[in-house]
């Protein structure tokens, strides 16, 4: 576990001059079955936090699986035929979401609810969350809503490939004892196009779209004609593109977690460098993106590199 660097921080601003120290929130999205639950649990194994008690703990972890709505008699029944999409953003109570995070950011103990996926109900348990220094906030659509969005210090994105995460998603569904047709329907109904409409960035639209041939009998000079069709005008809300950092493939990428795991330690140490101007004027390092800077996409080589998050994959 590497150690925290933030002796080397230039100008950094004296303990009177900091803000109150609140806690860190990090959201962490991606596809159903990307690793973001086993990228979190990973952070919190690096940094020796599984094995402290819950009350003591400086980092926490927190999915939104546990807000899903409270079903009524029939969409109870289309969940248990797999009819009923839990991959849209109205599936979750964005509400009581919101005042969750609220709380937590506010330092306060929370209760968050506790949801059976294989009944698909709230049970009546909840799970006493105690205030920590970091809180990771996971799930798939942790980005869609702007009021939730904004309350995040860090926002990060779990990359991995498609039929990566088909296959994790067809063994856990099988394991929670759900049929394969029904689990390969609900996907292709569901959970793709969802992903595609509300995480992927849409593909830019053009006005005219090239026609190939229709058939062998077409003649060369109707070959590659130019069709006009009208232009697309949904307009697709996609959260990929609000991530700060992107981790391609998930917790087999070292190189991104052990850097990760380093800015939390400076956190928790006290000595992040976040500051960027102060209003005092003064110049501060940064260690990880501000709001506004093009996303970082942390890869497995020797250094990491910024690329824009609009590609699909």
């Amino acid at each position: 576990m590497a150690s925290a660097g933030g002796g080397d921080c230039e100008g950094a601003a004296p303990e009177a001059d900091r803000p109150h120290q609140r806690p860190f929130l990090i959201g962490v999205s991606g596809g159903t079955a990307s690793g973001k639950s086993t990228v979190c649990e990973k952070i919190m194994e690096l940094l020796g936090q599984n094995e402290v008690d819950h009350r003591q703990r400086k980092l926490v972890i927190l999915s939104q699986d546990r807000f899903y709505k409270v079903l009524t008699a029939e969409q109870k029944a289309k969940a248990l035929k797999g009819q009923y999409n839990f991959d849209h953003p109205d599936a979750f109570d964005n509400d009581l979401m919101h005042r969750t995070l609220k709380n937590i950011v506010e330092g306060k103990t929370v209760e968050v609810p506790t949801y059976d996926f294989v009944t698909h109900s709230r049970l009546p348990e909840t799970t006493v969350v105690y205030p920590a220094d970091v809180v990771l906030f996971e799930g798939i659509l942790v980005f869609y809503s702007q009021e939730v969005r904004d309350m995040f210090h860090l926002r990060l994105f779990v990359d991995t490939d498609s039929d990566v995460r088909l296959s994790r998603r067809v063994l856990r569904d099988v394991h929670r004892g759900r049929d394969l047709e029904q689990i390969l329907t609900q996907y292709t109904t569901f959970v793709k196009p969802a992903f595609e409409e509300f995480c992927l960035p849409a593909p830019l639209v053009s006005h005219s779209l090239l026609c190939w041939p229709l058939s062998e009998r077409e003649t060369p000079r109707r070959q590659g004609r130019v069709c006009s069709r009208p232009k697309r005008t949904q307009i697709w809300h996609t959260t990929k593109k609000y991530a700060d950092v992107i981790i391609p493939r998930g917790v087999d990428n070292m190189v991104a977690i052990n850097l990760i795991v380093q800015h939390i330690q400076d956190i928790l140490s006290g000595d992040i460098c976040k500051w960027h101007r102060g209003s005092n004027g003064r110049s501060h390092k940064r260690t990880f993106p501000e709001p506004g800077d093009r996303p970082a996409v942390l890869t497995s080589g020797k250094r990491s590199h910024l690329e824009s998050s609009s590609r699909p994959h």
